[in-house]
């Protein structure tokens, strides 16, 4: 791997600096989201991948609008000025502002594994200490074996381990845990043990409280399932369809035949089509909790 040498700088690392300044918040984000890289070096590949989608889907618009560009270049300059450098502006601006959007999903996605099985991680935690073990102890048995929050649980043991208070480790951790429920569980376990109180009562009486709103929350989506499965079959399928064929028989009893909905419109309304059912689906299953309780 190529190492950067200190105080050179290429062209993006200088555009990221620059874009860097207005993201104030994004060292963070990419902690909470679990990623490794430095806010530097994620913008240079946003940045770079922005560019290189951007060339790409320009081509494409540019080449769906040859006709009216041709067009107007002849009979309106102004319009044929703005067609040339709208897509020059907004293509990349949503390019970015999209891929900007990835450490909020890797945050969500990093909660949901996290939340999902904080309860079992708990309750594990909860029997090994009323058996008699070490607070430190339950934590290494939990390292292992409950996915995403075990590895949460071997980061307290590390910083342990190299000489670090427990309570100052497991407030460390914390900081930068995007879920919650952990972040429950975790303070008040070092509120438990700041204040001298048994943390095997304290734990399993938080445990219980975020399996009840784990439940409600399991409740809550399974009521809100119906009127989305109605506004799909509405919109993503009985609307569509129907509204296709509608449409060209108006069209065509108006016109007598003359007019009627082209290839490139008919391309278009499928896209259209697609990416309606596609926000659908990504809706309900990002909508969906993930609980094993």
């Amino acid at each position: 791997m190529a190492v950067k040498k200190e105080g050179k700088k290429g062209g993006l690392t200088s555009i990221a600096e620059v874009v860097g300044s207005h993201f104030p918040d994004l060292k963070k984000k990419l902690l909470l989201a679990g990623m490794e890289d430095k806010p530097i070096d994620f913008l240079e590949k946003v940045v770079y991948s922005t560019c290189l989608i951007s060339v790409g889907l320009l081509i494409l618009v540019y080449l769906f609008l040859a006709e009216s560009l041709a067009f107007n270049l002849d009979n309106d300059l102004l319009l044929f000025a703005f067609m040339v450098l709208a897509p020059l502006v907004f293509v990349p601006l949503i390019i970015f502002s999209y891929l900007m959007l990835y450490p909020d999903a890797m945050r969500m996605r990093r909660q949901r594994e996290l939340d999902y099985e904080i309860v079992f991680a708990g309750r594990h935690i909860v029997i090994a200490l009323k058996s008699g073990m070490p607070l430190f102890d339950t934590f290494v048995g939990a390292s292992t074996g409950y996915g995403a929050v075990s590895s949460e649980f071997a980061k307290i043991v590390d910083r342990v381990v190299l000489g670090v208070p427990i309570t100052q480790a497991i407030r460390e951790v914390v900081y930068y845990n995007p879920s919650k429920y952990f972040t429950r569980m975790m303070m008040q376990i070092a509120n438990a043990l700041g204040s001298g109180a048994d943390v095997g009562d304290s734990l399993e009486g938080v445990l219980d409280q975020i399996s009840k709103e784990q439940m409600i929350a399991l409740k809550e989506y399974s009521q809100k399932l119906t009127p989305i499965v109605m506004f799909y079959m509405v919109f993503g399928i009985i609307v569509p369809s129907l509204g296709i064929v509608l449409a060209t028989v108006i069209f065509s009893a108006i016109s007598g035949g003359t007019y009627g909905f082209s290839s490139g419109i008919l391309v278009i309304t499928l896209f259209i089509i697609g990416l309606v059912q596609f926000l659908f689906l990504g809706f309900v299953e990002s909508s969906r909790p993930k609980y094993l309780i």
